[in-house]
């Protein structure tokens, strides 16, 4: 994914991840060839069952918030709201998001 942010017309997404990844607030991880998440991300963007195809940044959400138990962000529900069901992620949108830092 972060390969993605780096479009020269958004230069200021790219610099916001680099600052927190400067900061220890991120880090950039790769996905290892030959792990169950390579296999998990390689059937997420090429085959998938009978399920849709979907892109990296959608795919690489997934496999992170599967492997680390995590919640998964995203507004793409249309993508990826059967994965969220299969692999039994928690899912929030910009919009619950939101809705939790007005509650605190």
């Amino acid at each position: 994914m972060y390969d993605e942010i780096n479009i020269p017309t958004i230069p200021h997404l790219k610099s916001r991840i680099d600052q927190l990844v400067t900061k220890g607030s991120a880090e950039i991880v790769s996905i290892d060839i030959g792990t169950e998440e390579y296999a998990l991300y390689r059937d997420l963007t090429r085959n998938h069952d009978s399920n849709k195809i979907i892109g990296k940044g959608e795919a690489t959400s997934i496999f992170l918030a599967k492997k680390h138990n995590g919640i998964l962000g995203s507004n793409n529900l249309r993508d990826v709201k059967p994965y969220v069901e299969e692999f039994s992620l928690e899912h929030m949108t910009t919009g619950d998001i939101l809705i939790e830092a007005f509650k605190a």
